[in-house]
């Protein structure tokens, strides 16, 4: 898996390239990071990348001819190690939400080119003639992509096959399919006493299907409370049995209609190899990132 980063700050990625999980899997070849500065395709003394915006206003706007340049270099190279033209993502408030599905489908492609924006935004020709998608982390601005980019990488590296010690330790993770998309369940360590709490007597049992139902019931009660919106998405996709809803009947103290309730949890799609991140349906304006 290959990453191509446009940004004016390409130091900042050597906190996934060499660090953590991520730069481990980097040693050893299981994905490779590619930064290219736009001020290396500039043509003037001093190497510039952007201008003031017409029509005036706050701020400047990164030009397009440097960020294209890049981009162009990117594809090359991406091509000479015999890969096929790589999806354009640009980092900014207009994109789609990234989350766990947008992840898992990025970590099952050979990768992608991500555009860090900067100033007061990217002008938009570039967008419209390189630019194949837009994420956004959320409705927060940035000072600037590079930060935005390094939470896509690593949320998709670390889903590589051999990236984490533990192969099953991704799959429950808050928002993955196999939790039918909600929130995971509280951990807990050694001590088994801590300043006199101790820990939750089902995860002491032994019993694999009591920790089982114990943790399910966490993370249905845990989702409920904090993001309601993610049991309401569960439940149209059918990935909530009988015995989950009476759970959530009895949290809340009302029945759910019998209509609503899935008798079996219905097996979540795996992203194929050629899927890509969604594409925000429309691209007005590109801040500089989110």
């Amino acid at each position: 898996m290959r990453f191509d980063v446009v940004t004016l700050f390409p130091e900042m990625f050597g906190v996934v390239r060499d660090l953590g999980v991520t730069g481990r899997a980097h040693a050893q070849g299981r994905w490779s990071l590619h930064a290219w500065n736009p001020r290396d395709f500039t043509q003037d003394v001093h190497r510039t990348v952007d201008d003031r915006p017409y029509g005036g206003g706050p701020g400047m706007v990164m030009m397009a001819a440097p960020l294209e340049a890049a981009v162009n270099a990117a594809q090359e190279a991406r091509a000479a190690q015999g890969l096929g033209r790589a999806p354009v993502a640009l980092l900014a408030p207009v994109g789609r939400r990234y989350d766990q599905a947008g992840a898992e489908t990025l970590a099952a492609s050979d990768g992608i080119i991500l555009i860090c924006g900067r100033y007061e935004g990217v002008d938009q020709r570039f967008i419209e003639r390189c630019v194949t998608h837009e994420i956004s982390l959320g409705d927060f601005v940035l000072s600037g992509g590079e930060i935005a980019a390094l939470a896509v990488i690593d949320a998709a590296v670390r889903l590589l096959p051999g990236v984490l010690n533990d192969g099953d330790s991704a799959l429950q993770d808050s928002f993955n399919d196999t939790l039918s998309g909600l929130l995971d369940s509280p951990h807990y360590t050694r001590p088994e006493v801590y300043d006199g709490e101790s820990v939750p007597a089902p995860l002491l049992s032994g019993h694999h299907a009591n920790i089982a139902r114990w943790r399910r019931e966490r993370s249905l009660a845990l989702t409920a409370a904090r993001r309601p919106e993610l049991i309401e998405a569960a439940r149209a996709k059918g990935w909530l049995t009988k015995l989950d809803e009476r759970y959530l009947a009895e949290l809340g103290g009302t029945e759910v209609p019998a209509d609503k309730v899935s008798p079996h949890r219905r097996k979540p799609r795996k992203p194929a190899s050629g899927d890509v991140p969604p594409v925000a349906p429309d691209t007005p304006k590109a801040s500089d990132a989110s």
